[in-house]
């Protein structure tokens, strides 16, 4: 008695890719791919109105939305575009520079663990960033970072730990579980400095500083939003370019070279796209702790596809942002930082990934 082939039922047929074509450029795409961040972008919008509105005079969700294309009283265009947009609009792209980074970094090193905050890369950031709040010109390094400015000292801290993390992790290629390993080790380093550096200085530097490495939107403005706008107008698109080659890194070195794909080179390249979009919300936001960790993975789940999708990570990140900052104003006590209300998010998320994995080691 021969056994039969089991046949495929309708449900069980993996979904047909559509062509896509621009030009000279062609690809394919599920409907699922395109349908989710169109879901997320208007769940963001409306996140985003609702947070305009909320505050110590209240507006509504329509008047919030006429007041955005010109209409409005003047104290509702006051109040929506000059008092609380800046805060708005560094959320979102706060959340958008975190959520690319977290996607692009996830794939590169092929493992959910792996995210800037968690890899010690935001502490790095975070090293340059207080040094200029808390140093300034009283010592030659602080003054040398006072003179950089506050996005390039954190710009400057993310990659020199970046080098560090990926020069100690290097053992014939990347190995994912080596670079988590090194990359923890290195934050609780970077954190130690963070405190140090804290404790030195002046008491007033010291309680801002303090502030700012919560993760908190108190006081943000057009000053940190427009630094941060040109930054991503030019990461964002080359985080997508590397789409393809992300792509292929996903199957590791060997395969990768046989693709016809220069392996290091590309690495370095997705590494200082990564570590620029952590590092610039860093800059304008401080640490926000486990947005880049849980948003790239909530995003394969909801897009699907074997990695994690940059748009759809991104959008996710500022969703996240932009809903975490509206709890801290409106459900927690005044001036709650918001990156307290993420990492209640992200902690719990970070926990059932280690469960997860430990019981699959054992299976």
């Amino acid at each position: 008695m021969t056994a039969t082939a089991p046949t495929r039922t309708p449900a069980s047929r993996p979904r047909p890719r559509r062509p896509l074509r621009l030009g000279p450029v062609s690809g394919a795409y599920r409907l699922r791919q395109l349908a989710v961040p169109l879901v997320v972008l208007l769940v963001l919008l409306l996140t985003a109105a609702v947070s305009l509105g909320r505050g110590d005079f209240p507006i509504g969700v329509l008047d919030v939305l006429g007041t955005l294309v010109g209409g409005g009283d003047d104290t509702q265009r006051f109040i929506v575009l000059e008092l609380r947009a800046p805060r708005i609009a560094v959320a979102v792209l706060v959340g958008l520079a975190l959520g690319a980074s977290g996607a692009l970094i996830q794939t590169f090193a092929r493992n959910p663990l792996a995210s800037p905050d968690v890899l010690g890369i935001t502490g790095g950031a975070a090293i340059g960033a207080v040094a200029v709040i808390v140093l300034g010109g009283s010592t030659t390094v602080g003054g040398l970072l006072g003179g950089l400015g506050l996005p390039a000292a954190a710009l400057a801290g993310g990659l020199l730990m970046a080098g560090l993390i990926f020069g100690l992790a290097w053992h014939r290629g990347v190995d994912g579980y080596r670079l988590v390993l090194v990359g923890i080790a290195l934050s609780a380093m970077s954190q130690a400095v963070v405190q140090y550096l804290l404790t030195s200085s002046d008491i007033w530097d010291a309680a801002a500083a303090n502030v700012w490495i919560t993760g908190s939107l108190n006081g943000r403005g057009w000053d940190q939003a427009l630094p941060l706008a040109l930054a991503l107008l030019v990461l964002l698109p080359a985080a997508l370019a590397m789409s393809r080659v992300l792509g292929v890194l996903q199957f590791g070195d060997e395969t990768a070279r046989a693709l016809g794909v220069r392996v290091q080179l590309a690495q370095c390249v997705v590494v200082l796209v990564a570590v620029a979009l952590a590092a610039f919300a860093v800059a304008a936001a401080g640490p926000i702790q486990f947005v880049a960790l849980v948003v790239p993975q909530i995003a394969v789940r909801l897009a699907g596809g074997s990695r994690p999708p940059v748009v759809t990570s991104a959008l996710l990140g500022a969703l996240l942002v932009v809903a975490s900052d509206l709890v801290a104003r409106t459900v927690l006590p005044d001036s709650f930082p918001v990156g307290v209300v993420t990492a209640i998010v992200g902690a719990p998320y970070l926990l059932w990934l280690l469960v997860r994995g430990r019981r699959r080691s054992t299976l």
